[in-house]
């Protein structure tokens, strides 16, 4: 059995609560990112193995954490991870990765009625994506394999095949963790601030902000819509964090909304950095039980002129964004961007093909061009054509 450190555990125990993944009928690998496994001294031989695939489900044990957040607006003083397990963390030549499980079963956080799966199509959505958005240079969680699991789950759109996506980070601490803490003590509040490796809560909070003003400038250059962008899926370390309602826009507009749960255009497109912004905020308010508000209210007034930096930096020429036809292709024309991206029905087919028929090969042929989306001959030419916005408004589903 691979034997991994328990950080987040060891120092923060009561925001970790051990379990267990579920006892899968017949889980297989469907996608595995060898590479990746293998710069964090994983064997994928080993990973296909029956030990393997037992550790890939959680069968051996790990832990979910604890975190709180403002969903939509509204605060919830616990939501935790109810479908996650986080396996463990392995020491890299400059810090450490966790490595956690999505859809491996309920766990003490779960809510009612949920049974803490995850349909296949939602993971292999967050694998492709985020390995794309690793490819372009944005941070992000990265995807080491995808599995499915011998199960169906009942979705929106009925039965569909059980699935986990096991990704890593850099940290899973979240702007909820910081808010769970503040709700409990001020040593926990420092406990989460020395876990995030910060001395002060000034210093997370600028460091934090800088981070996560610079991701969403990234995020805008490319087009893409989180879709949900609550505080506890906010990552203190400025990783892109939750692929599940995610999408991109080929045009420049603000109003772009993909999401089936952001019925009121919340986290519409031209909306996140005003959302960023204001999670920010909240971000401050939750460390005001190790600081105090003019410390705060110091940080917080270079927010302004900190998003205007990072928007300058990765948008040169906002207007001629703002009109292009086509976002794509603008970018690779004059600034050297990418040549593929995951278009929306796209993506949505090749899933579709891969969870409904079994047929995987749309899938590999557009996880192959985006995760080289530099060179023109990764794909065919049609994947980098425009899809427009003609027909039904495309919408995600969070895959919950």
């Amino acid at each position: 059995m691979l034997a991994l450190n328990h950080s987040f555990a060891d120092a923060l125990p009561t925001m970790a609560v051990e379990a267990l993944g579920a006892d899968f009928p017949d889980p297989q690998i469907v996608v595995l990112n060898e590479p990746l496994a293998r710069d964090l001294g994983l064997d994928p031989t080993w990973l296909r193995s029956d030990d393997g695939l037992r550790w890939l489900t959680g069968a051996n044990g790990g832990h979910a954490t604890a975190y709180a957040g403002h969903q939509f607006g509204q605060f919830v003083p616990l939501l935790g991870d109810g479908r996650a397990l986080l396996l463990g963390d392995l020491p890299t030549p400059d810090s450490r990765v966790e490595i956690q499980l999505k859809g491996s079963g309920p766990t003490p956080f779960s809510r009612p009625g949920s049974d803490g799966r995850g349909a296949l199509g939602p993971m292999l959505r967050e694998y492709l994506v985020s390995e794309f958005m690793h490819a372009v240079g944005v941070p992000s969680t990265r995807s080491i394999a995808v599995l499915t699991t011998g199960e169906k789950v009942l979705r929106h759109h009925g039965y569909a095949p059980g699935g986990i996506v096991v990704r890593v980070a850099r940290s899973h601490l979240r702007v909820g963790s910081v808010q769970y803490a503040a709700a409990h003590s001020p040593d926990l509040v420092r406990a989460v601030i020395r876990t995030a490796g910060f001395d002060a809560p000034e210093d997370l909070l600028a460091t934090v902000m800088e981070r996560q003003l610079e991701l969403v400038a990234q995020w805008m250059r490319i087009g893409f819509v989180h879709g949900v962008m609550n505080t506890d899926n906010v990552a203190l370390s400025g990783e892109t964090l939750d692929y599940g309602p995610c999408a991109f826009t080929e045009k420049f507009r603000p109003a772009a909304v993909f999401s089936s749960i952001d019925a009121h255009g919340r986290y519409a497109f031209g909306n996140q950095p005003d959302i960023m912004a204001w999670n920010l905020t909240r971000l401050a308010e939750a460390l005001l039980p190790a600081s105090n508000e003019d410390a705060m209210r110091e940080v917080l007034a270079d927010m302004e002129p900190t998003w205007h930096r990072v928007w300058e930096k990765h948008v040169p020429d906002p207007q001629a964004l703002a009109q292009a036809e086509d976002i794509t292709t603008y970018n690779h024309k004059h600034h050297g961007g990418p040549v593929f991206i995951p278009r929306n029905r796209m993506l949505e087919r090749a899933i579709s093909s891969a969870e409904r028929e079994g047929d995987l090969e749309p899938y590999f042929d557009l996880l192959t061009a985006v995760t080289d989306p530099y060179n023109s001959e990764a794909g065919p030419a049609w994947m980098a054509e425009p899809e427009g916005d003609e027909g039904e408004p495309f919408i995600t589903y969070c895959g919950t």
